[in-house]
């Protein structure tokens, strides 16, 4: 009996095992990319990508409380380290983020944005007049690590600013302690504490980012 050579084109293989000389191959199917940024985040001179991607589930299209119908697909993340030519998966977490298209109530959802800087991967959420929090990773041990967490409450007038440091262990609270500032105006008391962690959060395990609770530190 005759067989057939199988041959495989080396891109193709190479997608196979997390690499491709094309990015776009390594997104999911049934996923599009909703955002991207780009800069060396494994410090060897060579920008990197982050895509931000997001399920197309027509399932997922549902009618909110305005009797509007949303997309409430979720969305997730992939980092491509380039080496050789090649683009090489760092991490693919495809539904840790809620969709943009959240109930906020009275107010609208929080809004996601993706940096890089100083090879550092910045992750953060902005929600207008109650402020912002944004988790900073960096690349260790072959991971994602969260080394940071910062949390800022109020927007013209700030109530509070929080900042962790999970490499130092040590957390600042700054609190504003004029109750009747209108802005610029705020009195603020500085407090330091240590926190206790047996190992740090990596980026590739986090299921949901609305169900992390930095308020146990």
């Amino acid at each position: 009996m005759n067989k057939l050579p199988i041959l495989i084109s080396f891109a193709f293989a190479a997608t196979l095992w997390g690499q491709s000389n094309n990015p776009y191959s390594l997104i999911p199917k049934g996923y599009v990319i909703f955002d991207a940024v780009g800069g060396d985040l494994n410090k060897d001179g060579i920008a990197d990508s982050v895509f931000i991607i997001k399920g197309t589930d027509k399932d997922n299209f549902v009618y909110n409380h305005f009797d509007s119908i949303v997309d409430r697909n979720r969305r997730g993340i992939i980092v491509l380290f380039k080496k050789n030519g090649l683009y090489e998966l760092a991490v693919r977490n495809i539904e840790c983020f809620s969709s943009e298209n959240e109930d906020g109530g009275a107010y609208y959802a929080p809004e996601l944005f993706v940096e890089i800087r100083k090879g550092n991967l910045y992750i953060q959420y902005a929600h207008g007049r109650y402020g912002y929090w944004r988790y900073t990773f960096r690349y260790r041990n072959s991971e994602f690590e969260l080394i940071g967490y910062d949390r800022r409450n109020g927007g013209a007038v700030i109530d509070s600013d929080e900042s962790i440091n999970f490499l130092t262990r040590k957390k600042r609270t700054i609190v504003n302690t004029n109750k009747n500032a209108e802005g610029g105006d705020e009195v603020f008391k500085t407090i330091w504490s240590e926190i206790k962690i047996q190992q740090l959060v990596r980026l590739s395990e986090i299921e949901d980012f609305d169900e992390l609770d930095m308020d146990i530190y």
